[in-house]
């Protein structure tokens, strides 16, 4: 019996670089459970229902989501419901999650923070009150890495803006801020940051072992749950997973 077929559902962005990106975590991610195939939910194609329509056999839909959002409460099921599949699961989104903080508290030092020096998460935003939280437990995770308050800024949708809250960091005494990219890959909202008057701005995270190995463990999760349902009841086991998926924006 094959293994299912991996599709790595991202947002989109109209930046070359940022689809080079998701392209290639796409391949490390495939270079340890096979097949793995790339959607988007805006901006550009293919379509998570074009990438599963495509497909023979089971497949496990990751949202590489950092939080859940409309993307992932409501664009990704409603793809997979479309696509017509009869054997398809939605893990849970990429975050928050502690590995996450990791690898966000790594890009800060490659960007020259240094213990002391003041910390802006800045995430896309959401108008999904469930998105925000995501995005305060996402900032949490990373004040316990740099043992200091991280501030958060949004760059999109919800306030604060990032740049007012690294003025007001700057008012209120802080010398040196710098922003924490809380996005996956580069595009318009990553280069948004420049202009905050940040001392420094971390890169996405990108491709990273430690999110390779996030989106590895989120797959064979599901995969193996969707072969212990097709040995008990295949049909079942999808329509359980449709009502549990976990989204993100």
């Amino acid at each position: 019996m094959s293994a299912p077929s991996l599709v790595l559902v991202a947002h989109g962005t109209r930046s070359t670089r940022g689809v080079d990106m998701v392209a290639a975590l796409a391949d490390e991610v495939s270079s340890a459970v096979g097949t793995t195939r790339v959607a988007f939910v805006d901006v550009l194609g293919p379509s998570p229902a074009e990438v599963l329509r495509d497909l023979d056999g089971p497949a496990v839909v990751v949202p590489a989501f950092l939080a859940s959002g409309y993307h992932v409460h409501t664009d990704v099921p409603r793809e997979v419901a479309d696509s017509g599949h009869p054997d398809v699961r939605v893990t849970a989104a990429l975050g928050p999650d502690p590995v996450l903080a990791r690898v966000l508290r790594q890009r800060l030092r490659e960007a020259g923070w240094r213990p002391g020096d003041a910390v802006v998460l800045a995430a896309a935003g959401s108008s999904d009150p469930r998105a925000l939280a995501d995005v305060r437990r996402g900032a949490a995770l990373l004040a316990e890495l740099v043992e200091d308050r991280v501030h958060i800024g949004y760059v999109a949708t919800a306030q604060p803006r990032v740049p007012d809250v690294v003025r007001r960091l700057r008012a209120g005494g802080r010398r040196r801020v710098f922003v924490a990219s809380y996005l996956l890959a580069d595009g318009l909202f990553h280069r948004r940051l420049g202009d905050a008057g940040a001392d420094g701005v971390a890169q996405p995270l990108g491709v990273h072992p430690d999110l390779v190995r996030l989106l590895v463990d989120r797959y064979r999760g599901s995969a193996q749950s969707t072969h212990e349902g097709r040995v008990s009841g295949a049909a079942s086991a999808v329509r359980r997973d449709r009502r549990r998926v976990l989204p993100v924006r």
